[in-house]
């Protein structure tokens, strides 16, 4: 039959009574032919393993040489060495735990070449009927997917099977922004406290916990009227700082406790980091808020910690999130609203600016928005605003409404701006654009 050209595939029987196959797939990386070699009972069982591997070759997906990595090696190299140097802290956190509390307890003995959609879908279910939340068997498919992403496109694996697995679902759940007439109690509910500002910015402006809380005072122009949001507010982190073991179990309740992570951290997006237009209100809020401020400074004297916080402790250091959220909801009973969580605040803001009609591009700038699909998860219409705006809607136009809460303020030529007047006679949120750019409340 003549000799078969170098590099052609070759089936055999051995001498063992095993039939082989020898299929050349490339080089490895020392310069050397990398020829891949199969087994099986029978020539039939053979020659499907050559051709599976012959066209994995042709296609570009044959997985590289070296060790057979199992989902636990693979996962603990991938969150060690791959994740841990690229990714944020919390972001690593989440990983770790999602990897060693959940997948390799679950899945680790399987080789990852041979791990099927199935054996997700059944480990996910597994997750859920032992007591874990659909989000917590979300987290870990999640999790497993970017690892094996990277797996394949290191070579190791053909295919990702996460990426072909059902995902567990996630139950929807319908967010209600406050009303305008709630969050007008929420601001008279601020009268007198700490820090009263900081909740006029997140129901005005909408920015996130970690934003407001990351904010210093050089991102602030009160002259302009513009703020700049350049870093997020980080959870406290400490490890135990004492020379003989204190008893603590946790180093946060350490007396000599060492701070181990940042107050902040840049934002993880290009859109994150913007800049803001202040409603005049806010602008004089704020600088109430910077005279006060200035007596707390002068009242902590030499304990005064510095920083520059825009928001700040009495002695001067960066607000605790946990402190910040537990203010939340106090402020909450105290206006009588219903319970909701902090992040709703930006729920709310972000539906008021898209009721009056600001552009969605504007809209996306103004909150930090990456893509528009973001507009839609916040577009809360709810039957009490929509009844809001049929109202204001039937005043404007026949003086049916109650206009007592509304005053209307001639702009000149090009329309006017209404003012919602909160229960202090204060004005709290505007139609009118401010030269910042921002729609007043």
């Amino acid at each position: 039959m003549g000799r078969k050209p170098n590099g052609a595939s070759s089936i055999y029987l051995g001498a063992d009574g095993s039939w082989h196959g020898r299929v050349t797939v490339g080089v490895k990386d020392d310069g050397s032919t990398d020829r891949r070699h199969v087994r099986g009972k029978t020539e039939a069982a053979v020659i499907k393993k050559v051709r599976l591997l012959e066209r994995e070759r042709d296609s570009g997906t044959v997985r590289n040489a070296g060790q057979r990595w199992t989902v636990k090696t693979w996962l603990t190299h991938w969150v060690e060495n791959i994740a841990a140097p690229a990714v944020r802290e919390n972001t690593l956190a989440g990983y770790r735990v999602a990897v060693y509390r959940h997948l390799i307890p679950g899945l680790g003995a399987h080789r990852i070449e041979r791990l099927e959609p199935e054996h997700l879908e059944r480990f996910y279910r597994r997750m859920q009927e032992t007591g874990s939340a659909p989000a917590t068997a979300h987290q870990a498919h999640r999790t497993i997917r970017t690892a094996l992403n990277e797996a394949v496109r290191r070579g190791h694996l053909a295919k990702n099977p996460a990426t072909l697995a059902k995902a567990p679902r996630l139950p929807e759940s319908e967010i209600e922004p406050y009303t305008v007439a709630e969050v007008q109690r929420l601001m008279a509910a601020t009268h007198g406290r700490r820090n009263r500002a900081r909740w006029a910015v997140a129901l005005a402006l909408g920015l996130r916990q970690g934003e407001a809380l990351g904010l210093r005072w050089p991102d602030v122009d009160l002259d302009a009227g513009t703020l700049t949001v350049r870093r997020g507010r980080q959870r406290p982190r400490w490890e135990h700082g004492c020379r003989s073991p204190c008893g603590r179990k946790h180093g946060g309740h350490c007396p000599d406790r060492r701070q181990i992570r940042a107050d902040t951290a840049d934002t993880k997006s290009r859109a994150g980091r913007r800049s803001i237009g202040l409603p005049d209100e806010l602008v004089a809020l704020l600088r109430k808020h910077r005279d006060e401020q200035e007596q707390e400074r002068a009242t902590a004297a030499q304990l005064w910690k510095g920083g520059d916080w825009l928001f700040a402790t009495p002695t001067g250091s960066p607000v605790n999130p946990r402190t910040d959220y537990d203010e939340w909801k106090r402020l909450l009973k105290l206006a009588g609203l219903r319970d909701g969580r902090l992040h709703d605040a930006r729920h709310t803001a972000a539906t008021v600016l898209l009721i009056l009609g600001v552009a969605e591009r504007a809209v996306m700038g103004i909150m930090g928005w990456s893509n528009s699909a973001m507009a839609a998860r916040y577009q809360h219409l709810t039957s009490q605003v929509r009844r809001d705006i049929a109202q204001q809607v039937g005043g404007l136009l026949w003086g049916t409404h109650d206009r007592q809460n509304l005053v209307v303020d001639d702009n000149g030529p090009g329309g006017a701006s209404q003012k919602l007047a909160s229960p202090t006679g204060e004005p709290c949120f505007s139609t009118g654009d401010t030269p910042g750019g921002h729609p007043k409340g």
